[in-house]
């Protein structure tokens, strides 16, 4: 007797979408009212729900999606009760008045099954299970998806924890970087978020999926990640560095770039999802548009699109911060600067969205300000 494993597809070395993809086709093989299957990330700093990954094509509703959870009460709902959540006619949410409610309406989901997802009983997400038909979700339908959605969270498990990992080891040597260096914790959160806000503002003309967009988030602290290489002597020089020093600084990228490389290697993450996009964000986030920067003197779109990004989280956010070399830069007084320097040295589509995006910007520099006492 052959028998051909469901899950085949599931043993390749693919995409999270391409096996979240996968799952889907195995159970609409059961289920085939189930239309859509989404994945949503909650960020506990913020109290912010992102959309992640779905596996319904480009006929996403929630693409590029995020709200805080206060802003979904029928959600932190199930949340507080730690249950599941059947819907089995979503018409009767049509008229809600929150945009991601609104959005799937729209799309003619007829039924959903909301499945909270934990970690070592810690709550980090949602899976979505929309179906194309009313009154589909019975008792015996919802207790097979409870499994398909536990293995679904045990894949985003693996994808995030592989990404944490090698975020985990390459922080606690910025860790030991950042006791040398005058920049701090609060700057990384802030230029992490100005980086996934830029990201999110170029998602419709560069086609960003969730999923890349959230590797940026998580890869762009890691930007100055070389530093650790740099003698004090250097990094810690009160004054103007001279121009065998301003050399010596600007090796950090390719030093950053091979502790990278290192790493993956040491923990055998190759397959790591989006493991260029950190090694494109150490090595070129000094490149210049005009092909002044370094270390290749790269020019324009030749710059991966991520290190452009994370150029102009980190200037923003530099020019902003206090050093004990400077005051701090008003928000107006950046944007300025910014733009009198896009086009030149900075992607000038990254600065407009950051300019275009003040309230979102200035709530960031709220929530992750300077401690004064640190």
């Amino acid at each position: 007797m052959t028998h051909q494993d469901s899950f085949a597809a599931l043993n390749a070395a693919s995409s999270l979408k391409e096996r979240l993809v996968g799952v889907h086709k195995v159970v609409q093989g059961y289920f085939p009212f189930v239309a859509r299957i989404a994945v949503t990330l909650y960020d506990a700093q913020t109290n912010v729900l992102r959309a992640y990954e779905h596996s319904s094509g480009n006929e996403d509703p929630l693409s590029h999606y995020q709200a805080s959870l206060d802003a979904a009460p029928s959600l932190k709902h199930l949340l507080e009760q730690g249950r599941p959540r059947v819907i089995n006619h979503q018409l009767t949410f049509e008229g809600g008045a929150h945009e991601h409610t609104r959005r799937i309406a729209r799309q003619g989901y007829a039924a959903s099954y909301t499945l909270p997802m934990y970690n070592q009983g810690v709550f980090f997400g949602f899976i979505f299970f929309n179906a194309s038909e009313p009154d589909v979700f019975s008792e015996r339908v919802l207790q097979q998806l409870d499994v398909f959605g536990h293995l679904i969270s045990l894949m985003v498990i693996g994808e995030i924890s592989n990404a944490r990992v090698l975020s985990a080891v390459v922080n606690t040597v910025a860790h030991i970087t950042h006791q040398r260096d005058p920049e701090t914790g609060s700057h990384l959160d802030r230029m992490s978020r100005y980086s996934h806000l830029i990201a999110r503002g170029l998602a419709s003309k560069y086609q960003l999926d969730d999923d890349y967009i959230e590797h940026i988030l998580m890869f762009s602290p890691l930007h100055d990640i070389g530093k650790v290489g740099i003698p004090d002597s250097v990094l810690l020089k009160p004054g103007t560095l001279s121009a065998e020093e301003r050399a010596v600084m600007s090796t950090h990228v390719l030093k950053g770039r091979e502790m990278i490389d290192r790493m993956v290697l040491n923990f055998g993450l190759h397959s790591l999802q989006h493991v260029d996009v950190l090694r494109n964000i150490a090595e070129y986030h000094h490149e210049a548009i005009d092909g002044s920067g370094y270390p290749s003197g790269r020019k324009g779109q030749d710059i991966p699109l991520e290190a452009r990004i994370v150029a102009v989280a980190d200037v923003f956010d530099a020019l902003t911060s206090r050093r004990p070399y400077k005051d701090a830069w008003s928000v107006d007084q950046a944007f300025a600067y910014l733009i009198q320097v896009a086009g030149e040295k900075l992607d000038r589509e990254c600065v407009q969205v950051l300019v275009d995006n003040r309230e979102a910007v200035e709530e960031i520099q709220r929530r992750f300000a300077e401690d004064p006492l640190g």
